[in-house]
């Protein structure tokens, strides 16, 4: 009688301990599921990395205000400004607006630029280092796409030099990889080729012409910008240099880049930049319409630029006037600011800045 009790509390003892080896092996057996499952995604799930893509949904004013600072820094040390303007003009300029495909199917200011094969597109020569002096300010913001960073470079660099103030736009979503590169042929020639023709069949459209003028309208309409912006653009190239090595136009260095003092935009001289290369005008790091008032003066240094891209702005019928009326500093600045925005955005995908 006092047997049964006892074999009762044994028999619930015995199944008690049999559960709990169960549960316990249960959970065993779910924590090594769990533990080999992490260890395959380890292998398999994309990583993320610390800057913006398509899938990002806004950018911080902060960081913007913080790449600014940085690049602002950089501009006056290295004076630098043209080469960071021709950098972000040949990102944008890829853009071709009859090409009605998803995005980044028709180009421009996507950051591509920073991609083999774009960047080693015979017009692209140079600008390899002008990427790479800004990648400290990605560096630190990684949250800045490279498409604002190119962008803001330039405009930075043309308003630190005494240009107009340029209502930018940022939030830029970049271009991933090179598939994403536009194909070469599409940016302007300044002088005719061996043939006798400016431009070429290459590109997204052929920008083949006979003439100077009826090349640059098939480069800047394929864009979609009009005759005005043309010639308010081509002002640009009162900042800046030509070489040789680059572009094959230029002289190895004239009187007034061969490393003697240049003057800035407030009035003071430097002898801080790499000599070399012919600029247009004589004050070549300062941005304002001197280009419009010495294309036309034969009296200037014969040193100086002036090639058959530039002095078809005077002689073409419609770009004529406007060239004239650039004469006149504020109606330049005016035009180049609205160009100046309209072709930093050609092609963009923006996000939210915060």
């Amino acid at each position: 009688l006092r047997l049964r009790p006892m074999l009762e509390a044994s028999t619930a003892r015995s199944l008690s301990k049999s559960n709990e080896s169960i549960t316990s092996l249960i959970m065993k057996i779910a924590a090594a599921a769990l533990l080999l499952a992490a260890s395959a995604n380890a292998f398999t799930a994309p990583r993320v990395h610390n800057s913006r893509t398509a899938t990002s949904l806004s950018v911080a004013q902060a960081d913007l205000d913080g790449a600014q600072g940085m690049i602002d820094d950089i501009l006056k040390t290295k004076n630098c400004g043209p080469v960071f303007v021709r950098l972000a003009w040949h990102d944008s300029g890829t853009h071709d607006c009859n090409i009605k495909e998803e995005w980044p199917a028709s180009g421009g200011a996507i950051g591509s630029i920073r991609f083999d094969p774009e960047i080693n597109h015979g017009a692209n020569a140079g600008l390899a280092g002008a990427v790479k002096i800004l990648e400290p300010v990605k560096e630190k913001y990684p949250e800045v796409s490279y498409a604002d960073i190119f962008q803001m470079a330039s405009a930075r660099g043309i308003e630190l030099a005494g240009g107009p103030k340029i209502d930018m736009k940022y939030g830029r979503v970049d271009a991933t990889g090179p598939e994403m590169c536009s194909p070469e042929g599409n940016l302007p020639d300044a002088e005719a080729g061996p043939e006798g023709k400016f431009g070429g069949a290459g590109g997204t459209a052929s920008t083949e012409d006979e003439s100077a003028a009826g090349h640059l309208r098939k480069v800047f309409h394929r864009m979609g910008l009009d005759d005005e912006a043309i010639v308010a653009l081509s002002g640009a190239h009162t900042f800046g240099r030509a070489y040789a090595d680059r572009s094959g136009l230029g002289a190895e260095k004239t009187k007034f880049t061969d490393g003697s003092a240049t003057k800035l935009a407030d009035g003071s001289e430097t002898t801080s930049y790499t000599p070399g290369g012919s600029p247009w005008v004589e004050n070549w790091l300062v941005f304002d319409n001197s280009y419009f008032t010495t294309i036309t003066d034969e009296s200037t240094d014969e040193e100086l630029l002036k090639l058959t891209s530039d002095k078809c702005l005077w002689e073409d019928e419609k770009f004529g006037p406007f060239a004239k009326k650039f004469a006149e500093k504020d109606a330049f600045f005016e035009s180049y600011a609205k160009a100046h925005k309209a072709l930093s955005e050609l092609g963009s995908k923006f996000e939210n800045v915060e």
